[in-house]
């Protein structure tokens, strides 16, 4: 018997080897970084949830000091069912996935909202988050398209 190697091609036939659109551009590291920064932020407001839950007392008002003023119990559900959500959509920003880079849009755009109606609670950590998710719709919504075909 003789062995006739791999019957994978030499040359690489996949959609990005013969692809008509233009190459990806370094935006592709800001989507990725995009991706990371929904992750961590994810990570974080998950832990903001569970410090909602246990210890309000944490916070700097009081629950009726609040823009929506309900008690840190709804905060914490709210915080920790937001969080799970845009974790999940990082990592599926990373995947390439076109439905999470949406579902991504769409929960920057109300972690921006609901840090906003928290920032009374935790200001300078609200300023970052609107920030933050700022950044993120940007990259996602102008350059999401090029982390799917890119070659990492």
């Amino acid at each position: 018997m003789t062995d006739i190697g791999s019957s994978r091609p030499d040359v690489d036939t996949t959609r990005v080897a013969y692809s008509t659109a233009p190459e990806p551009t370094a935006w592709v590291g800001w989507v990725v970084f995009a991706a990371f920064m929904m992750m961590l932020n994810g990570i974080i407001q998950l832990l903001e949830g569970f410090v909602a839950l246990f210890k309000d007392g944490y916070y700097h008002v009081s629950a009726h000091g609040l823009a929506v003023s309900v008690n840190y119990t709804a905060w914490g559900w709210v915080h920790l069912i937001l969080g799970a959500a845009i974790l999940a959509s990082g990592f599926g920003i990373l995947a390439g996935n076109l439905l999470a880079r949406i579902v991504g849009v769409a929960l920057a755009g109300v972690n921006a909202v609901v840090a906003l109606l928290f920032i009374e609670a935790a200001p300078v950590w609200g300023i970052v988050l609107i920030t933050v998710d700022v950044l993120v719709i940007y990259a996602l919504t102008v350059h999401g398209r090029e982390l799917r075909d890119a070659p990492l």
